[in-house]
């Protein structure tokens, strides 16, 4: 069985996204991400916990989050951990763990990211907008031509005598 690495996150920036180019030109982009969760501990007192994340976009994404996101905006991410490791100058072992983002939905009120109206929010990782309207659409789409299981003689699938 293969294993699942997903992570959905709805929060504020911290600071200002931080970009960097990397060799051929690949914009990679990291913030700082909160996100709060409120509950009543045993004598009703409401408590706020804030857990801070390190958010990772690369290309397209990278660019989007230079251009439209800003300390305080308010972002759904939705990706994968990735824990690094390496060696500081005094051969110290450094470990990272960073959500790397695939999908970036932004939040905020259109006027806050200064977007035009005809300008999508939601933006995929390896997605290109459409040249128009900006509008992401996806090449991943999948069509199904017809049932595999079905008796081609018959038109009955194999699956209809199934008790679920």
């Amino acid at each position: 069985m293969r294993g699942v690495n997903k992570v959905i996150l709805i929060g504020n920036l911290g600071k200002d996204p931080d970009i960097q180019f990397i060799e051929g030109n690949i914009a990679v982009s990291k913030f700082s991400l909160a996100t709060t969760e409120s509950f009543k501990d045993k004598n009703g007192k409401q408590i706020s916990q804030t857990e801070w994340h390190t958010v990772v976009l690369w290309r397209g994404l990278a660019e989007l989050s230079q251009k439209y996101l800003h300390k305080g905006s308010l972002v759904y991410i939705e990706g994968r951990l990735r824990t690094r490791t390496w060696e500081d100058k005094d051969h110290n072992k450094k470990h990272a763990t960073e959500i790397v983002g695939d999908n970036l939905v932004m939040l905020d009120k259109r006027a806050d990211f200064n977007v035009p109206d005809n300008f999508s929010e939601e933006y995929h990782e390896h997605e290109m907008p459409h040249q128009e309207t900006g509008h992401v659409e996806s090449g991943n789409h999948q069509e199904v031509k017809e049932d595999p299981a079905a008796d081609k003689t018959t038109g009955k699938s194999a699956n209809d005598d199934l008790p679920f």
